[in-house]
């Protein structure tokens, strides 16, 4: 992902989180029912259902060396990342704030952590890693710095007062290093998870998806009428 992609998903991701809470100030009970309001619906529905495109890529052996013959896996997976959270943002725009039924609200919960923790997992535990590498590469450099310098002194029968201000230093930035790369492990070890809540959103949103369509064919299209 690259920096104006970053910047994108971040800008729309932040977007959804800033209407969801919309119902405080707006509801609209007609709106999910109208004929705007069902488009909105079903062109959100779809996107949900283009974020199964990638899965199948990923899983399937012989659909991976299909697709990717055609199309580079980065950019099916950006595509994954923009259907997810657009259809998102369909989804809440559809709702009309009116977050009253149970399966409505299970239903938008579940899209939401799956938008959230594939944010995560696609954007900040990404970075994580880099900067892990990076920490972990400095060190190597201030390890390597140390013995240099530690191999000097002890061959060394000059004054020492070199020594009493290069080696303490050297430690001290070994030591906070060392803390942060130790932060940054645990932290990543944390959000691996993300991947078992990604998928089990994803299970719970796609039936409740289902549910909500057969709801929605059932009693009636209103601007049908």
């Amino acid at each position: 992902m690259n920096e104006s992609e970053k910047l994108m998903v971040g800008v729309l991701v932040s977007g959804l989180a800033l209407l969801v809470p919309g119902f405080l100030l707006h509801v609209a009970p007609r709106f999910p029912g109208s004929l705007t309001g069902s488009l909105i619906g079903i062109a959100g529905a779809v996107l949900l259902l283009f974020l199964l495109v990638y899965s199948m890529v990923k899983r399937s052996a012989l659909v991976k060396a299909w697709a990717t013959k055609r199309v580079r896996m980065g950019a099916i997976l950006s595509f994954h990342v923009y259907a997810g959270v657009i259809g998102a943002l369909f989804g809440i725009i559809h709702s009309g704030h009116t977050f009253y039924s149970p399966l409505g609200i299970g239903l938008v919960s579940a899209m939401l952590v799956v938008v959230f923790s594939g944010f995560v997992g696609r954007y900040y535990l990404m970075q994580i890693g880099t900067d892990l590498r990076e920490q972990q590469s400095m060190l190597a450099v201030l390890r390597t710095r140390y013995d240099a310098v530690a191999g000097a002194l002890a061959g060394s029968s000059g004054p020492t007062v070199w020594a009493d201000v290069a080696l303490p230093g050297l430690l001290g930035a070994i030591a906070d290093l060392e803390y942060a790369i130790g932060a940054r492990e645990l932290l990543k070890r944390t959000l691996s998870r993300w991947t078992v809540l990604h998928v089990g959103a994803a299970i719970v949103m796609y039936s409740l998806l289902s549910l909500h369509i057969w709801n929605g064919i059932y009693f009636g299209l209103r601007w049908l009428w």
